[in-house]
């Protein structure tokens, strides 16, 4: 497969970007040495939809995830995940807000004693 940088990917077409998935695809039933008829009966979807898939053309978002799936490459996925991260003033406030210390909670005025 060709490597391709990251900058490289801001420039392609959407065009050269399905093209350069489909490539992936294939590449990938090509080294698990399965035909298109294996994945597509796996992936419950048609044989001509998976070669439609792997010349770039257009196909639905499902059908690329279940393609995925039945070749095991769900790992691209990680390319979507959203990392929650704090803001340094959420941060800022929330360690202003900390409890600087501790505070007796009996309200009564008068102390008991044991003796």
């Amino acid at each position: 497969m060709t490597d391709i940088s990251y900058k490289n990917w801001l420039s392609m077409s959407d065009n050269a970007l399905t093209q350069q998935i489909g490539a992936f695809i294939k590449h990938q039933r090509m080294e698990q040495n399965k035909t298109q008829e294996m994945v597509a009966v796996a992936a419950g979807i048609s044989r001509s939809t998976l070669s439609l898939l792997e010349k770039g053309e257009a196909v639905t978002l499902p059908t690329l995830i279940q393609v995925l799936r039945v070749l095991d490459q769900l790992q691209v996925m990680e390319a979507f995940v959203i990392q929650q991260s704090i803001s340094p003033l959420a941060l800022a406030k929330a360690e202003k807000e900390k409890r600087k210390r501790a505070r007796n909670t009996n309200t009564n005025n008068e102390k008991e004693s044991n003796w």
